[in-house]
């Protein structure tokens, strides 16, 4: 029997189902928690700010876990167990009779959703070192058509019946979890698997266990600032386009629609391309420019079109996250690709806890009567300003790096002169 080719196209539509669940509820949750409080608005949105950050906790908490077991076990049962429990769950809020369970639910979708973290894994052990950050942008891909279909789908189906986004999202993922049963075959060799450790299991041992690679270490306080700076989008993207440029809300969707799209087609596309022409190192740099650009842009912007081009030009900054992430595969052995992508979720999970409330207290307040000064745009700026410190930290583990490959070569020489 011919063995089983290893399945990008399932990791792909897999990540795809998990922003394609998170965008289905988006726009249905708030109703059905404020159904569950009576109609009383402002605990309604308390609650729901609540569930989404719980989530966000649960994923920084294990996603760490989920990867080494998955450097232990192998990447296919952590996949498979992550997507059944993600399925099952989505039944569960679907029938859910109280706001208690769409707690549970919310902590069961956190955890299974920490997945992230084996499946990149998947992606780092079928890609060769040279193609991991054109491959990583599969990820990217994944998450503009999650982004696109998932809050439209949402609301369609949200007329229908607020419960049947779940059902259907349940569907979806319980098919490609039986899919994938049958068809997806392991990706890590016996030999690359390492015993388990609970130290390097959990978020803070994850972190510190990087410390034996300065280059990578340096590169996941990039990550972390990378993510950071992107919550303004999630964050304000909605209330300060209404507020600044009195967009509808049909003109926020085509904004958005623009986001899932661009950010699909450049790292799908335009990654690999770049990072053949110009190595990962430089590749990084230059999204890490742009990225800084178009959030300064966002803030600058004073009519409601120029953020249309900025949207577009500003996309192509998306080449910094797959490339960062595939230097960051490369600094660590075959047997630790699980741990790391499983730390780095981990602190995407934490940007994401964080990142919102920086980006909405600073919007609020520079609208306020007590700021010195009117500034709309701090959120953004504050982004450009993580995103230059993110490209100085990674431009710094660079040249140490470097230094370090020096050294090495040179004492490798002075032993073969001897």
């Amino acid at each position: 029997m011919t063995p089983r080719k290893p399945a990008l196209g399932f990791i792909f539509f897999t990540l795809a189902l998990d922003i394609l669940g998170i965008g289905l509820i988006i726009p249905i949750l708030p109703n059905l928690v404020q159904k569950f409080q009576g109609g009383n608005v402002p605990a309604a949105l308390t609650t729901v700010g609540l569930l989404f950050m719980l989530y966000s906790l649960m994923q920084f908490l294990f996603a760490p876990l989920l990867g080494s077991l998955s450097d232990r076990f192998g990447r296919r049962p952590v996949i498979l167990a992550s997507l059944l429990g993600s399925g099952l769950d989505y039944f569960l809020l679907a029938f859910a009779p109280n706001l208690g369970w769409f707690f549970v639910g919310r902590i069961i979708a956190g955890m299974t959703g920490a997945n992230f973290g084996a499946a990149t894994a998947y992606i780092a052990d079928v890609s060769p070192p040279e193609k991991r950050a054109a491959n990583f942008g599969l990820i990217g891909a994944a998450f503009g058509l999650g982004f696109i279909l998932g809050p439209a789908l949402g609301g369609i189906l949200g007329n229908v019946g607020l419960r049947v986004p779940f059902l259907v999202a349940g569907g979806l993922t319980l098919l490609n979890c039986l899919y994938g049963w049958l068809m997806l075959p392991e990706s890590l060799a016996p030999g690359n698997r390492r015993a388990f450790s609970w130290t390097r299991s959990n978020p803070v041992g994850s972190l510190l266990d990087l410390r034996r690679y300065p280059m990578v270490f340096g590169l996941a306080g990039t990550y972390f600032l990378i993510h950071l700076a992107h919550q303004v989008l999630p964050g304000t993207w909605v209330i300060y386009t209404g507020y600044r440029y009195h967009w509808t809300l049909g003109q926020i969707g085509i904004s958005l629609a623009i986001v899932g799209l661009m950010a699909a087609i450049v790292q799908a596309g335009l990654t690999g391309t770049v990072v053949r022409r110009l190595g990962e190192e430089k590749t990084a740099v230059l999204g890490l420019g742009i990225g800084a650009l178009s959030y300064a842009g966002y803030g600058l912007a004073t009519e409601g079109w120029m953020i249309y081009a900025i949207l577009v030009v500003g996309s192509l900054g998306g080449i910094m996250g797959p490339a960062v992430q595939g230097l960051i595969s490369r600094g660590v052995g075959a047997d630790e690709q699980g741990g790391v992508q499983g730390s780095l979720t981990s602190l995407a999970s934490v940007a994401g806890i964080l990142g919102p409330l920086i980006a909405t207290g600073l919007f609020r307040y520079f609208i306020s009567d007590e700021a010195p000064v009117y500034l709309p745009g701090a959120a953004f700026f504050f982004s450009a300003v993580l995103v230059v410190a993110a490209m100085l930290l990674a431009l710094r583990s660079f040249r140490k790096n470097g230094r370090n490959a020096g050294i090495a070569s040179g004492r490798a020489e002075a032993l073969v002169r001897h």
